[in-house]
């Protein structure tokens, strides 16, 4: 029988709870594949159809085909196996110390929403669900935590939700009951994770993307089975967690070499720990120089008056491209543009210091958790 791609509508708030036995017969095998949708976006839903053709055929043995959150704005299908679905979800428990409960604030037809309904089956567990439909609300943390059964529990966040959360004392005492708190989607400022860690919240950094069925490097150390390689400044993945390649792209480079997926993430591998320095395909050719926008982002995060920022480069008649910060700023205080610079200065070549500076009360997104920066750069540019 022809394996034809489904439409998974997947709703918001508790009712995403009642995905659980059809996901269940996904990972068995017993499903055709499946594409999730946000059932109750249907602008979202039209884009992804359209790019992904839900209807068609697919290769056997694919089980989700996962919309990437790439830069381009055309979405990507990464092809999982229930296989490598499995993988992922076996490795995260182990490296977590066991199956446990999930909290669940996180939009589901995203991997990493997806792959806390997908190991909540594994561990045959039900989620407690944190409804982000209307964006993500820290005073919903405690009673949502507290009706969370089992002795180990477990959410994932992305950096912007764990910022708002730690300005609310009960949302943090929350946090901080949980075993681990999977943090991913985008880096985390430092400062950001200080705070956590001061507050007793067990933050995990997690790496990884859908075409690797979600975060597959945790804190830097690859989980169980994970391989991870280092070509020219380029990051390397592979691993039984890989997807099987594009949805209708079966010669996309990314996957030309078998076994491996080819990321658009800088890195260094030292002892076997993963850091990863940036996007190559972010990179800023500034006065004929390159600025990677994560490592000047990394310097302006130490800034006291800085509470979130992002880097982009704008056109520019002499230098081709000028480095402009995007700041979200403390409460009650506003840097100035020759304060970040002269601060910028202190760690980095003059070269990435922002020309520029715009303070905003918050950023776009695109997927859960990463900055648009285009929408950034079209914004101001």
């Amino acid at each position: 029988m022809t394996n034809l791609l489904t439409t998974l509508a997947v709703p918001s708030g508790p009712d995403a709870v009642g995905l659980l036995p059809h996901l269940s017969a996904i990972l068995d095998g017993t499903e055709p594949a499946a594409l999730p949708v946000p059932a109750a976006d249907e602008r979202e839903t039209r884009r992804l159809t359209e790019a992904l053709r839900p209807g068609d055929p697919i290769d056997e043995g694919v089980s989700l085909v996962v919309s990437t959150s790439g830069t381009t704005g055309v979405p990507k299908g990464a092809m999982l196996t229930a296989a490598a679905l499995r993988a992922s979800g076996e490795a995260t428990h182990a490296r977590l110390g066991g199956p446990g409960s999930w909290l669940l604030a996180l939009p589901a037809h995203h991997i990493a929403g997806m792959q806390v309904l997908l190991r909540s089956v594994l561990a045959g567990t039900e989620p407690v669900v944190v409804d982000v439909a209307g964006g993500f609300d820290p005073e919903l943390l405690p009673a949502a935590v507290a009706a969370m059964p089992g002795s180990r529990r477990y959410t994932s966040l992305v950096p912007t939700q764990l910022v708002k959360a730690l300005d609310h004392p009960r949302a943090v005492d929350a946090l901080a009951s949980l075993d681990a708190v999977l943090l991913g989607g985008a880096a985390a400022p430092v400062t950001v994770l200080q705070r956590a860690a001061d507050a007793g919240v067990s933050v995990v950094r997690t790496y990884g993307m859908s075409e690797t069925c979600g975060g597959c490097v945790y804190d830097g150390v690859p989980l169980d089975g994970v391989r991870v390689r280092i070509d020219d400044d380029r990051v390397l993945l592979g691993g039984p967690q890989l997807a099987s390649g594009y949805r209708g792209l079966p010669d996309h480079s990314a996957f030309a070499e078998p076994g491996w997926f080819r990321t658009d993430d800088a890195g260094t591998l030292t002892d076997g720990i993963l850091s990863i320095t940036g996007r190559l395909d972010e990179a800023i050719s500034t006065g004929g120089l390159t600025v990677v926008p994560q490592v000047v982002e990394a310097a302006l995060a130490a800034h006291p008056a800085v509470r979130e920022c992002t880097v982009i480069g704008l056109p520019d008649e002499r230098l081709g491209r000028r480095i402009a910060a995007i700041v979200i700023a403390e409460p009650g205080i506003a840097p100035t543009l020759d304060d970040l610079r002269s601060f910028v200065e202190r760690t980095l070549d003059p070269t990435a210091a922002p020309r520029e500076l715009h303070l905003v009360d918050s950023f776009p997104l695109r997927g859960p958790g990463k900055v648009n920066r285009r929408a950034l750069e079209a914004k101001f540019g």
